[in-house]
């Protein structure tokens, strides 16, 4: 059986991502970055999902996303509940998970042309 390489249609490729670096591209990134299908911006000044506020998560939804996904680094962890409204209140589904997980989910999201934004937290 042969198999081929799909390239995606869309800019941003997140080729791997755990709790320390991430890989999107060929660029490997070691802080907090938030990425979209057309949109990567490395200097996310997020360090930890417990400590996120409302405010940090206005540059995700700055880009006008349907859905937020929320990687948390090497497992799942929940930020404060007032920094989940931020995306309720607006009508933007959240999902939150380990940073693995994450970027499976964006791969489908972006591959089905959904407006997701994910943000990803990495720890030094």
């Amino acid at each position: 059986m042969q198999l081929s390489h799909e390239r995606p249609d869309y800019p941003y490729s997140l080729r791997t991502a755990n709790g320390h670096s991430a890989t999107v591209n060929n660029q490997v990134l070691q802080r907090s970055f938030i990425l979209t299908p057309s949109v990567l911006q490395t200097d996310w000044p997020a360090a930890a999902a417990e400590a996120l506020d409302p405010a940090a998560l206005q540059p995700l939804l700055a880009l006008e996303p349907e859905i937020v996904l929320l990687g948390t680094g090497a497992r799942q962890v929940f930020p404060p509940a007032e920094a989940m409204a931020a995306c309720l209140t607006r009508g933007v589904g959240i999902e939150v998970m380990a940073n693995a997980a994450a970027a499976r989910t964006f791969h489908i999201l972006a591959g089905e042309g959904r407006r997701v934004v994910a943000g990803f937290i990495l720890q030094a």
